[in-house]
């Protein structure tokens, strides 16, 4: 997600339309979207604050709920590939998940028995990227 505009740069739109300028020659002047500068003032408007919004908050995972399945599944089967754990959260939990959602999952319960699964997903992972040589031509040393 991209970084928000500082509130020194909203307070300047609010106050060179303050001063006479339109909000769309201000966002020119700015090199902002028309659409923002025109947010940013109607914000000013009903609030009095240029403040930026708060944000959404913490993102959950709907891997959460399986969590201590999930950690279970690879002390089990370490070699499991991501995939592999993909398609069983789909076919035993019913949760459909892209192949990233649990590699983050992962991702942030590195600990003690995770720590072979590591070793696992790189091992994984590196036979999967290393180049596979064309027929007739021997592999490089």
């Amino acid at each position: 997600m991209a970084k928000g505009y500082s509130k020194d740069l909203r307070e300047r739109a609010v106050l060179m339309v303050e001063e006479g300028e339109s909000r769309r020659e201000v966002a020119r002047i700015l090199h902002l979207a028309p659409s923002t500068a025109v947010r940013w003032l109607d914000r000013w408007e009903r609030t009095g604050s240029v403040a930026a919004k708060p944000g959404t908050g913490y993102s959950r995972s709907p891997l959460k709920a399986y969590e201590q399945w999930l950690l279970d599944l690879v002390a089990k089967e370490p070699d499991l590939t991501l995939e592999e754990i993909r398609d069983r959260l789909r076919r035993e939990k019913k949760l459909a998940v892209a192949t990233s959602s649990v590699w983050r999952f992962y991702d942030r319960h590195k600990a003690g028995a995770l720590q072979l699964f590591d070793v696992a997903l790189d091992k994984h992972a590196v036979s999967r990227l290393r180049p596979v040589p064309a027929e007739g031509v021997a592999p490089a040393s």
